[in-house]
């Protein structure tokens, strides 16, 4: 499949694959929705607690690395997995500017190594951030209890639809702990009939630049 770096509104890259007209990130800004969908409406509702995050879609480790410098300007000690079939090659890991987008240069090697890092190891970022990358499909996941925090960014269903599929959402539910969360940036009816089923309750609110609206989906035990 051809891929090709674009940049997107708000100056950040993302990965476009021509083939399916889909993106990695939102072409309304890549670094906007990250922070608007995960951060904003994530995050922030575990802050001055100990977490455990749960990533569909490592990517280009965008998610990953935003929420690795809002956690370490709160002292925030974070336990990150980012899940990945197909991780990203080399040459666009050099192509991607979020360092510089962010204002991040002091910590490029951090941003290095969440990519360089050996696949289904768990190393220490830093004594608060700690990754885990595994390499897996969506459909071979099955922790249990295990996270506060599921950011939810595969592609999008247009796409990928067995991915949002009422199977794929009761793993999510079943590895989330009691209370936790998911959020993401998708707003279908079909993902929130999906999510219902399998026992969440579905928040809708406002999207991220470029989109209306987003959901976040929370575990009630």
């Amino acid at each position: 499949m051809k891929r090709q770096i674009i940049k997107t509104l708000d100056g950040s890259t993302t990965i476009h694959l021509e083939d399916w007209n889909e993106s990695y990130h939102s072409k309304h800004g890549a670094i906007q929705e990250a922070k608007h969908v995960f951060i904003k409406n994530g995050l922030t509702l575990f802050e001055n607690k100990s977490i455990s995050i749960l990533e569909i879609g490592f990517g280009t480790g965008l998610n990953a690395f935003i929420t690795f410098l809002e956690g370490n300007k709160k002292k925030q000690k974070i336990n990150y997995i980012g899940v990945e079939a197909y991780p990203i090659g080399t040459n666009e890991l050099l192509e991607m500017n979020y360092v510089q987008e962010l204002k991040a240069v002091d910590f490029t090697n951090v941003f290095v190594l969440m990519h360089e890092c050996n696949w289904n190891h768990k190393i220490e970022i830093t004594s608060d951030f700690s990754l885990t990358k595994r390499k897996q499909f969506f459909n071979e996941i099955d922790d249990q209890e295990s996270f506060d925090l599921i950011y939810f960014d595969a592609f999008g269903y247009r796409v990928q639809p067995e991915l949002w599929s009422t199977e794929i959402f009761q793993k999510m539910y079943n590895s989330l702990k009691p209370n936790g969360v998911l959020v993401t940036y998708a707003a279908r009816g079909v993902v929130k009939r999906s999510m219902i089923s399998v026992g969440f309750t579905v928040e809708k609110l406002s999207g991220p630049p470029g989109k209306r609206e987003m959901f976040r989906a929370t575990k009630n035990i």
